[in-house]
């Protein structure tokens, strides 16, 4: 099965009710255990790539990576996206090297890190959309600006920022004005492990970051077409973590988005949930364990093997708990050059 275009994805998941992950990749081991995961629960699955990602891995690297996951999963649709595209030079790069989904995160300058005008976001958005579209490849697009910082990209919003948070009143306009197919919300999710600075003021405990999702039930009661998607929805599970500090590390106070969120957050609109973060996790906690229980270790196998299955398992879990698991077949799907003839179409 060749990759797809994610609206395509999008658009059986909104049929369907459900939300797919967006996992992000850096290396071999990382797609293998996604792909695995998502033969696992036989589910539609969603790839995506930072700029930093493309830096790390080589830009030929990974499309080779890619086609071999598509080869290797027949039956499994894929989509490739370029998360937190910086600018349309960057999406049209990655749409020559065959992506099927680029986001262009115009919420921020070129800079990746100064905020941006919302007549600037549009302007950019919207060269985009223009581009990709041509080409039969999803566009996403942001309103508002995301807490936290990942591969360098963000403008480390405090967690009590309020100010940039996806406004209801403009989603409307944004979409209408741009022609984006996915709509990234900023509604106090962060990258990240550390989401909250928020503690109980008698015990010093993390509490949970306070999440605005009446934005979300609003755009959607407004727009209920409209495919919205979570960033920095990562769940940061305690276990995890303790591996990580029982083996040598040192991550205190972290916390992240609960599944329960986001599972309201599908019910009302979300179809593309960002899940970095907790792979990380998983990754580390299991080559933490496996270095520490064998310090004479020193073939990469031995501990990347148990990295990449301690992923996998994150990757199944997500997959079933945001209802994606179980509808890899539920469509034929699309090419390129199809979603291309539909966009066409609908632009006429």
């Amino acid at each position: 099965m060749p990759l797809v275009p994610m609206r395509q994805i999008l658009d059986e998941a909104a049929k369907g009710g459900y939300g797919v992950p967006a996992f992000n990749v850096n290396n071999m081991e990382q797609i293998q255990a996604i792909m695995a995961g998502a033969e696992e629960a036989q589910s539609p699955v969603i790839i995506q790539a930072s700029r930093g990602a493309l830096q790390y891995s080589q830009l030929d690297y990974l499309r080779h990576l890619m086609l071999a996951a598509v080869e290797l999963h027949p039956d499994i649709p894929v989509a490739m996206h370029l998360d937190h595209g910086n600018s349309p030079k960057t999406c049209k790069q990655a749409i020559d090297l065959g992506f099927t989904s680029v986001m262009m995160d115009g919420s921020l300058k070129e800079d990746g890190k100064t905020i941006a005008d919302y007549d600037y976001n549009v302007k950019v958005t919207r060269e985009v959309v223009e581009m990709a579209h041509a080409h039969g490849v999803t566009v996403e697009g942001e309103l508002g600006a995301l807490g936290g910082i990942e591969d360098g990209h963000g403008a480390g919003l405090s967690v009590d920022d309020t100010d940039h948070l996806t406004n209801p009143d403009e989603a409307g306009d944004f979409v209408a004005e741009t022609g984006v197919d996915a709509l990234a919300v900023a509604i106090g999710t962060s990258h990240g492990a550390y989401k909250s600075l928020r503690r109980d003021p008698k015990t010093g405990e993390t509490l949970p970051p306070a999440l605005a999702m009446d934005r979300i039930h609003e755009i959607h009661k407004r727009m209920p077409d409209c495919h919205m998607v979570m960033h920095g929805s990562s769940s940061v599970p305690k276990e995890l973590v303790d591996i990580i500090n029982q083996y040598g590390g040192k991550m205190e106070h972290t916390y992240g988005v609960s599944v329960e969120q986001i599972q309201e957050g599908i019910r009302h609109g979300v179809r593309k949930v960002n899940v970095d973060t907790d792979n990380r996790l998983a990754m580390t906690a299991a080559i933490r364990k496996v270095l520490s229980e064998n310090p004479k270790e020193f073939d990469p196998r031995k501990y990347l093997g148990p990295a990449r299955d301690a992923m996998q398992e994150v990757v199944r879990l997500r997959l079933q708990a945001f209802g994606a698991a179980g509808h890899a077949k539920d469509y034929k799907p699309i090419t390129l050059e199809e979603m291309k003839a539909y966009y066409a179409k609908a632009a006429v």
